[in-house]
């Protein structure tokens, strides 16, 4: 594996980081006490081609590869502060354009990803139901087909960005018979009949990411817009997931890296006891264990890049790169706190923000329960 990066890559990277740390941080605390979402910060990065990346020119990208996704989505969290509006972003480009990309018509492509990519659109992705969550796939959302017509109905809930969604992939069952293989993923735009949305609901952290329930009551999306074949709904599932679990995460060693700088920094100069608190070996052993999450996340993320670039697939090493990830900046996070005191305890400090953004990692994109259950299912159990 070669993971020897070239320069245009690298400085693809540090521009990302410049343009996040002077463009997207000014207001993080208002924004965060108000639950508010930074829609400049949206038309920046769109106009930064952060929401093209994976994306033919064809169709508005820039078609960058892999291993550039990766290394600009770290360098996104490293630079960015603003964790809700990093999660908004990826779930726009991996739940709902990767989709499209890889199982959508010509026509669906020509129609949708252009606006996504220019961020004139905000995408999101409905799965989750409020008895289908860890268990996707006993959703019970239902579309039948009637003169050209799927009509759907059903609930969705915690689904992010739907208050402010203009169009959505939502999955649904068209055979109730078949199980997982009775389910289809459709586009639905947000102003077809029978669509309901509800406003922004109040979480504990990521609170600059809108999340919503969805209500399909009778909506009648048209028969062209099935996204792949009826039955499909799983592999497009599994096959998004295998994509955010590893380019969403690189944002998220990104901000493991601003955490450590931060941390080390902080721990030369606060002194107690007479001499620097990074003399003292709670504090520099913390330091340490950042580090050593840090690489080891790293390379996870790039062998994920790396059996891509190979043309295969890696859904076990995605699997095991969002249980280590996730679990590892919420640690990251308690460290960075515990080795800032009580000023990490103040949120004139963005620690306990982060702290709070941290810890939902370790649900979405499926908990870490679940990733064990599919690295234990991947080894023979």
């Amino acid at each position: 594996m070669d993971f020897a990066f070239d320069q245009t890559q690298l400085a693809f990277k540090e521009a990302i980081i410049k343009f996040a740390k002077n463009e997207l941080n000014e207001g993080m605390e208002a924004l965060d006490k108000e639950s508010g979402f930074n829609w400049e910060g949206w038309k920046k990065c769109a106009k930064q081609n952060i929401f093209g990346l994976p994306v033919p020119e064809k169709y508005g990208g820039i078609d960058a590869d892999i291993f550039t996704t990766i290394l600009t989505m770290e360098g996104l969290g490293y630079g960015c502060e603003d964790n809700g509006l990093i999660f908004a972003i990826n779930s726009q480009m991996w739940s709902c354009e990767i989709p499209i990309l890889e199982f959508g018509t010509e026509a669906q492509k020509q129609k949708y990803l252009p606006k996504l990519c220019n961020g004139e659109l905000v995408g999101g992705h409905a799965m989750t139901e409020p008895e289908a969550g860890s268990d996707a796939f006993s959703i019970r959302t239902t579309a039948v087909k009637r003169n050209g017509k799927y009509i759907l109905n059903g609930e969705k809930t915690f689904i992010t960005n739907a208050p402010i969604a203009d169009l959505l992939i939502v999955f649904a069952l068209t055979d109730k018979n078949r199980g997982f293989a009775g389910i289809s993923a459709f586009i639905v735009d947000k102003d077809t009949p029978g669509l309901s949305l509800s406003k922004d609901m109040s979480k504990m952290g990521l609170r600059t990411c809108p999340l919503g329930y969805i209500v399909f009551e009778d909506c009648e999306v048209p028969e062209e817009n099935l996204l792949g074949r009826e039955g499909a709904g799983a592999a497009i599932f599994n096959s998004e997931m295998e994509w955010e679990r590893s380019c969403l995460f690189a944002c998220h060693v990104g901000v493991m890296e601003r955490l450590m700088e931060k941390s080390i920094d902080y721990a030369k100069q606060r002194h107690q006891f007479g001499k620097p608190i990074g003399k003292f070996q709670s504090v520099s052993h913390k330091i340490a264990d950042m580090k050593v999450k840090i690489e080891l996340s790293k390379l996870m993320l790039y062998k994920i890049g790396w059996l891509k670039m190979q043309g295969k697939k890696g859904t076990v090493e995605a699997a095991i790169a969002k249980l280590f990830i996730s679990e590892a900046f919420v640690k990251t996070a308690m460290d960075s706190l515990q080795i800032f005191g009580a000023n990490g305890y103040m949120t004139e400090y963005p620690l306990e923000r982060m702290l709070r953004d941290s810890i939902a990692s370790t649900i979405y994109s499926g908990s870490s329960e679940i990733q064990k259950n599919i690295i234990a299912g991947w080894s023979g159990l």
